[in-house]
């Protein structure tokens, strides 16, 4: 069997990002310069990334890989259409619960009937893509931004429901001190239209391992 490339790609704004975020905010001109040239990545296509996110929802890092590397072994390619013709018996077996098995199974249906409009993802603003992905089973706001951040590259998008970034945010800004939702989005006022930079660094300075999804 062929090895599958894997096409990395990184967004063109990251450099003028950094240097609107260093000029605006103490934080960042501290953080930044910590990580040298690191920057966002995405790779895969959209499918696998969404079918990443749901197979890894409440289990940890490691299980998740566990269970996705013998899921991807029962098909030569993991295409909506190939996701469709698995036998429910052959994906539970993989590890995945009979509820992911039913949200896989849902996203490849959108994917192969053409309910999601992929081609017109790139002139849509981010909260129409986010309506676009919640209609799916399994896909809430958090994976819809995740998805936005790690694959569409959107740059300005701030996920206040991720507890990495909330975490982030009261360390960096408030001492440790518990952090609301306002007070992460007034901290963020600065950070447009780089919000996405901003998270992105926030959650390397919790854990300097890049995040990837």
């Amino acid at each position: 069997m062929a090895p599958t490339i894997v096409t990395i790609a990184t967004p063109d704004y990251w450099s003028d990002a950094c240097r609107h975020l260093m000029r605006k905010d103490r934080v960042m001109k501290r953080l930044i310069p910590q990580f040298g040239d690191a920057c966002l990545q995405s790779r895969g296509d959209a499918f696998v990334t969404l079918a990443r996110s749901i197979v890894g929802q409440q289990i940890s890092v490691k299980a998740a890989q566990a269970v996705w590397d013998r899921f991807a072994k029962l098909s030569r390619r993991l295409t909506p259409g190939q996701v469709l013709k698995m036998k429910v018996d052959d994906m539970r077996a993989a590890g995945l619960s009979a509820r992911k098995v039913e949200y896989l199974v849902d996203l490849a249906l959108h994917f192969d009937s053409g309910a999601l409009q992929v081609s017109h993802w790139p002139s849509m603003d981010d909260e129409a893509i986010i309506t676009e992905l919640v209609s799916i089973r399994g896909i809430g706001r958090w994976t819809a931004e995740m998805f936005l951040i790690f694959h569409l590259m959107r740059p300005n998008v701030l996920p206040l429901d991720d507890i990495g970034l909330i975490n982030g945010i009261s360390q960096n800004y408030f001492s440790g001190e518990s952090v609301s939702r306002s007070d992460a989005r007034e901290v963020a006022a600065a950070w447009q239209p780089f919000c996405s930079v901003a998270t992105w660094y926030i959650w390397r300075s919790m854990d300097p391992l890049p995040v990837e999804y």
